[in-house]
């Protein structure tokens, strides 16, 4: 028998190898990214303490690095969401 306390945690992708039977009869849970850039920068930032991010001897670059890195992450997952539109529309300002 299986303990009442066991919990099994999948990611899973579509894969001819993975039975269905097991996706079909679980909890299906989805974390979607926060909406908007406040807010993906704001959780990207929320586990980030003085302590992690003074971790070089460099800490001011560091931090703009660790900014400029969060602020990309958010743009992109802001751009997801329009798709192929998101990406291939010429803008004015393009070459």
């Amino acid at each position: 028998t299986v303990h009442k306390d066991f919990r099994l945690w999948l990611t899973s992708m579509p894969s001819k190898a993975f039975p269905v039977s097991v996706l079909q009869q679980g909890i299906k849970m989805t974390k979607e990214p926060p909406k908007g850039m406040r807010a993906n920068l704001r959780n990207a930032y929320y586990n980030l303490d003085d302590a992690k991010l003074s971790v070089t001897d460099k800490p001011n670059k560091f931090r703009k690095l660790i900014f400029g890195l969060c602020f990309f992450h958010a743009l992109i997952q802001e751009r997801r969401k329009f798709g192929p539109l998101g990406w291939n529309i010429p803008y004015e300002f393009n070459d």
